[in-house]
């Protein structure tokens, strides 16, 4: 029986050992037989040794352990507080400082945490369908596709439970978004949804796509945060008869997505297109995009200052925010972090006396209480949360999305994996992360003794800047606080509150 066990064993390990010794592709593998094998498994399950194991608190990237572990509790219903006290470096330049009142508001917050918007979405252009978001934290582009059917379940099921809105991403509407959620619906370079069979925008196949689902809005994407300037291919094998149904492209062919729009080409083009569709549709139309040109962004304020026209919103995606896949060197070093985006956008608008008109959304890493918060204060009105998504639906950063073996399910096309996310379950965990969230930036606000973080003024939030010096939030990152509290932002959210 001994000599059974050991030939079973040793004989595959000499035989391993001699194709290690042949081969020519890998040097340690020639040098180390065998052995060499484990060099290779470190590499591969690397990411969850320094997850589980080797990575303090708030070092890893992108989201540390502490901000996983309340994302994940929250979810879950389960306890979010932390113990014994703050590990954070509370000296670090940049960190956000929330100023307490001395008489903090004595309010109770519900479950629902309701913290609507301040601005009603396509009421500078009255749109037909403008209407006011219940929610200032909504769900940010992905699509399916990039997430399986069943995450998009999940996160449409969720935005119905918390009453939010679902960006459907640039994989047009399928039938895994039609669970009650309201959308918005994304229209990127690919126009799918709203193509034709050559691949050209058309306007009947987008009435078409947006008549039997509950679209309250439209976003035009002219870049992402993460992988700005550079367009995409989804390879023929991935292009089943769902994705292939929901984009209106052919089955088993190769479809590509361009870098940029067929359709328009500069600021008055762009703004003839927002028009056409808001005309035909009667839906507030907004655009999404990363920032690298502030001359762009100076320009398409002006030009719509001067003819009253264009976008209703604006949605600031900042180069920290996630993808599916992109180069490293686009999502490393290409466009500007939201912090230092939005101030130049947010300005631009002001300058030509439309920052309170248009509705600025914010996205890249502001899914958490004190980020969110801060954003608000600093002029943001919704706040769309992504990858925070993904984590409250059972993402464990494992990184792989690009690879389709994401282990939980969530950004994958493998029926295998797709089958152990339970959208029902995952939906009420979506729900409570968003509730969860709004209620964590209530009590922020509640503390500073304001009744919404918008509302949140400039001596209520500081940052500690380089040798211990405190500064205003709005001195550092350079925002007039007269643009974030001015009479009619202030009056809107006045409004707001008063409709709950």
């Amino acid at each position: 029986m001994v000599g059974l066990v050991l030939a079973l064993v040793g004989v595959p390990i000499v035989a391993l050992g001699l194709y290690d010794l042949i081969q020519r592709r890998h040097s340690i593998l020639r040098n180390f037989p065998v052995i060499g094998h484990f060099r290779f498994l470190i590499e591969k399950i690397g990411p969850e040794l320094r997850q589980y194991i080797v990575a303090d608190n708030d070092e890893e990237r992108p989201f540390s352990r502490d901000q996983r572990r309340w994302v994940y509790a929250t979810a879950k219903k389960e306890n979010s507080y932390f113990g014994f006290g703050t590990d954070d470096d509370l000296d670090k330049p940049g960190r956000i400082i929330f100023r307490n009142a001395p008489f903090p508001l004595n309010r109770k917050s519900s479950d629902e945490a309701s913290v609507p918007c301040g601005k009603i979405l396509g009421g500078w252009r009255n749109r037909r369908q403008s209407f006011r978001p219940a929610s200032v934290i909504n769900i940010s582009a992905m699509s399916f596709g990039s997430l399986s059917g069943a995450a998009i379940s999940a996160l449409n099921r969720g935005s119905k439970l918390s009453n939010c809105l679902h960006n459907t991403g640039e994989g047009g509407i399928s039938e895994h978004h039609m669970h009650g959620g309201d959308l918005v619906y994304q229209l990127g370079t690919g126009y799918f949804g709203s193509r034709d069979l050559d691949g050209n925008f058309s306007i009947d196949a987008l009435m078409k796509t947006i008549a039997n689902a509950p679209v309250r809005a439209i976003e035009i994407k002219l870049s992402q945060g993460a992988k700005p300037g550079i367009g995409g291919l989804l390879p023929a094998a991935k292009v089943t008869k769902e994705i292939a149904k929901a984009r209106g492209v052919p089955v088993n062919r190769d479809v590509a997505s361009p870098s940029a729009h067929t359709v328009f080409s500069d600021v008055e083009g762009l703004v003839e297109f927002v028009e056409l569709i808001a005309e035909k549709t009667g839906l507030p139309v907004g655009i999404k995009s990363a920032v690298g040109s502030e001359k762009f962004w100076n320009d398409l304020a002006s030009y719509m200052a001067e003819t009253e026209r264009g976008p209703d919103f604006v949605t600031v995606d900042g180069s920290e925010g996630g993808t599916g896949a992109a180069p490293l060197v686009f999502s490393d070093h290409v466009s500007l972090p939201f912090w230092h985006a939005f101030p130049l956008v947010i300005n631009a608008f002001a300058k030509v006396g439309l920052s309170d008109h248009i509705v600025f959304i914010g996205s890249g890493k502001l899914g958490l209480p004190a980020e969110a918060a801060e954003a608000l204060a600093l002029g943001v009105d919704i706040v769309n949360v992504g990858r925070e998504a993904m984590l409250a639906i059972g993402c464990v950063q494992a990184q792989k999305c690009h690879t389709g073996h994401c282990p939980t399910g969530v950004a994958t096309q493998s029926r295998w994996l797709e089958r152990g996310l339970d959208p029902k379950d995952k939906g009420v965990r979506l729900a409570n992360y968003v509730t969860g969230l709004r209620y964590e930036m209530l009590r922020l606000s509640h503390a500073c003794g304001v009744e919404h973080p918008a509302l949140l003024s400039e001596e209520k939030l500081a940052v500690t800047g380089d040798g211990r010096a405190l500064m205003s939030a709005h001195s550092w990152y350079g925002v007039a606080p007269e643009i974030t509290q001015s009479k009619q932002r202030v009056a809107g959210i006045a409004s707001a509150l008063k409709e709950l």
